[in-house]
C-alpha cells in the first residue's frame, strides 16, 4: 500500500530523495501527503486536522488515540509504553494506536474516534 512517490529535498547543498506517502484521516475523509518517519499526530497538526494531544505528544496520555483502518504494517511497532497508555483509551480496539507514537513508512488510513 506504499504510494512510492519520491520527493526531492535539499539537504546541505545536496539533493536527497525522500518518499512521500498518503495518509487519509476519517471521518473527514481528508487525504494528505506525508514524509517517512513523521508521526500521525504531527501529520494531523501540520494539515489542520484536529487530533487531541493533552500531553503534547509525549506518550503520557491517550488523547491522541486513533484506529488504523488500513496500513498497520506501514507504521512503526508499538512500544510497551504506548501499549500501557492505550489501556486508558476510550473505545480501544486491536488496531488502536497513539497518534504521537505511530510513525509512518507507507500509506495509512486512520480513523479519529468521535
Amino acid at each position: 500500500m506504499d504510494s512510492g512517490a519520491i520527493q526531492s529535498v535539499q539537504r546541505g547543498g545536496a539533493a536527497a530523495e525522500e518518499k512521500v506517502h498518503k495518509v487519509t484521516f476519517l471521518p473527514m475523509n481528508k487525504t494528505v501527503d506525508a514524509r517517512t518517519g513523521i508521526s500521525l499526530l504531527d501529520i494531523a497538526l501540520e494539515n489542520g486536522i484536529d487530533l487531541e494531544h493533552n500531553c503534547g505528544g509525549n506518550c503520557a496520555c491517550s488523547t491522541c488515540h486513533v484506529i488504523i483502518v488500513r496500513g498497520m504494517e506501514s507504521l512503526t511497532a508499538k512500544s510497551l509504553d504506548e501499549g500501557d497508555q492505550l489501556e486508558d483509551a476510550d473505545g480501544l480496539m486491536v488496531n488502536s494506536r497513539l497518534g504521537c507514537q505511530a510513525k509512518i513508512h507507507g500509506d495509512v488510513v486512520v480513523e479519529i474516534p468521535l
